[in-house]
């Protein structure tokens, strides 16, 4: 059996639409709703994909990741239009919901959660709620990355789109590199298997407890 029939026999896709969700301009750069930004940006430095071209309302780029094609995405839509960008990428790139990832921040989960779902709701999220609706499915694997601070801050509008403090700032390499890594997992080696080896309930947890 060759390479890409073992792929889909074990329900990895054979090319990936993998989506950084996010609001353009420096002065987000650092917020916490750019989680998804930040890691498309760790992907595209770690694999040598630049994701600078203009193409459908996004800065896109293409390569390879763990030797599967892919397009990094980064929608300059502004957030809450999100599924505009995704869909026109979809439609002319030729991806199926199948074959999208999508990477966004989670406010209901504590900092430095990860969760990796093949489905599933909004959940409030104002990006994933106009890809959904864009789409019209909400059968798509998406990261979700958690970003509620804890310790008497609230994950609230403002907190959102400010910098973030030296706190969460000194531990966002590890937890970008953390991501990146789990979205190579499921491009290589399938949701069931990424879900088992990076679902976190913190930093240092697994899903199961500490």
């Amino acid at each position: 059996m060759g390479e890409a029939s073992s792929a889909a026999a074990v329900g990895i896709a054979r090319k990936f639409l993998v989506v950084g969700l996010g609001n353009p301009g420096r002065r987000y750069e650092l917020s916490p709703h750019n989680m998804g930004f930040m890691v498309v940006d760790r992907l595209a430095a770690g694999y040598g994909i630049p994701v600078n071209r203009a193409l459908a309302r996004s800065l896109v780029g293409e390569g390879l990741v763990a030797g599967v094609p892919v397009v990094l995405a980064k929608p300059m839509t502004y957030m809450n239009l999100s599924g505009e960008a995704v869909q026109a990428l979809m439609q002319r790139k030729g991806f199926t919901p199948a074959e999208l990832l999508v990477v966004y921040d989670d406010h209901d989960l504590p900092w430095g959660a990860l969760r990796i779902r093949r489905r599933g709701s909004a959940g409030g999220h104002h990006g994933m709620e106009s890809i959904i609706e864009a789409l019209e499915t909400e059968d798509f694997i998406r990261v979700r990355l958690g970003i509620d601070p804890g310790g008497g801050e609230r994950a609230d509008p403002e907190f959102l789109l400010s910098p973030m403090g030296p706190r969460l700032r000194a531990d966002l390499p590890g937890f970008l590199d953390y991501a990146a890594q789990a979205v190579v997992a499921i491009i290589s080696e399938g949701v069931e298997k990424a879900m088992t080896r990076f679902n976190r309930r913190a930093l240092g947890q697994t899903e199961e407890g500490e």
